[in-house]
């Protein structure tokens, strides 16, 4: 059995204000031609099917093709509910779902009740954990002390583990949730809502000993646990700190033992994410950075002096730059003299010189605005003297 891991796909969610929704059509029709080319049995997606409780109806169609689609190619799919998830609504009408293959688990200890998928050597289990709150899931287990996620999925997973052994069967577990162990370059990013207050939710990859494998969701970069203990990432870039992260899935294959390979599928990145620095003339004309004009960029701008209508002139050039940052070269020292000693024994001239100094990261005015300043206060002057 050839089962491709993916999750987060977040439908809905907009970047800078763009929305995603094409970008993600243009990586669910690569996801289907890898699909049908590589011959897919199931497709898992590990929850935050939505980036929102409430998705337009836009949202909806996207998944209802890629859905669609996906099953057109010839593969069952195995999803679960994340965080950012409404269950009711991402459940709605499930039942029927499975029916035609797609096995959309949503309900608290629907992770009793595994969809059963046979290959050549018999029944896989999938087991499928929904996004589970344990200040509202130990509500339907009182017996059991289960204030954090590593409790609520302990207890869940050693449900799973009895299951497991009494069908005798290989097993896949799906989850969304943040576990130990996660290197630092692919923690929760910005776009992720936080799901670890105060450490109480992290989850040790422990808790998941059992199954054959166990598909994660949650962290947007793809992370190895361990050998059968993964984070695919989500199919897209949500934000510029995930620039580096490649975009894909895992092709997890079952022999009759378990797992026997894994492997990396690459997905296109429809549009790339681009950080630049430096000056913004530079920015704005170097030859070098052409071939960046239809990126995503967010710019690191070391001008002395913080440029005017600097967005305007990078979105001239880069008609998708979406963030901007001013980071100067060199920080002028602003001393420790008071506002009393600046302006003492001064002219009207140079306490204005002397503020925009101070404002302007230690440049004073320009030759312009020098005798725009000297026209002012002899217009001023000009106005004392005649009352």
């Amino acid at each position: 059995m050839k089962i491709l891991h993916t999750s987060d796909w977040h439908i809905g969610r907009t970047f800078h204000g763009h929305s995603t929704l094409e970008h993600l059509r243009v990586v669910f029709a690569a996801m289907v031609a890898e699909v049908r080319e590589r011959g897919i049995d199931v497709v898992v997606v590990a929850g935050d099917i939505f980036d929102s409780s409430m998705p337009s109806a836009d949202a909806f169609a996207v998944l209802s093709g890629a859905l669609r689609d996906l099953r057109g190619a010839g593969a069952q799919v195995v999803m679960t509910s994340g965080n950012h998830d409404s269950a009711t609504r991402l459940g709605f009408q499930s039942e029927w779902a499975t029916l035609s293959g797609i096995h959309i688990i949503t309900r608290p200890d629907q992770h009793l009740e595994p969809v059963l998928i046979d290959d050549e050597y018999g029944p896989v289990a999938f087991y499928g954990i929904p996004y589970l709150e344990p200040s509202m899931y130990r509500t339907r287990h009182p017996e059991q002390d289960l204030r954090t996620h590593e409790q609520v999925l302990g207890f869940v997973m050693d449900q799973v583990r009895s299951d497991v052994a009494a069908r005798e069967v290989r097993s896949v577990v799906l989850s969304h949730c943040f576990a130990s162990g996660v290197a630092a370059s692919t923690e929760a990013t910005d776009v992720e809502r936080d799901i670890t207050s105060g450490g109480l939710n992290l989850v040790p990859a422990a808790v998941f000993d059992g199954p054959d494998y166990v598909a994660l969701g949650h962290i947007h970069g793809r992370a190895v646990l361990s050998e059968r203990v993964r984070y695919s990432g989500a199919p897209l870039h949500y934000s510029f700190g995930e620039a580096d992260k490649p975009r894909g899935g895992w092709i997890v294959e079952l022999d009759a033992g378990g797992v026997d390979t894994v492997e990396w599928l690459d997905l296109p990145v429809p549009r790339r994410l681009t950080i630049l620095t430096g000056d913004l003339d530079e920015l704005v004309s170097a030859e070098r950075y052409g071939d960046l004009e239809s990126d995503w960029v967010a710019a690191v701008l070391t001008d002395l002096v913080r440029p005017m209508d600097a967005m305007r002139r990078l979105q001239d050039r880069f008609p998708f730059a979406a963030m901007l940052e001013y980071r100067p070269s060199v920080v002028a020292q602003a001393g420790s003299a008071t506002y009393r000693e600046r302006v003492e024994k001064k002219t009207d001239d140079q306490i204005v010189a002397g503020f925009l100094e101070l404002v302007r990261n230690g440049v004073g005015p320009t030759d312009f605005e020098k005798a725009l300043i000297n026209d002012v206060i002899a217009e001023q002057a000009a106005r004392e003297t005649s009352v």
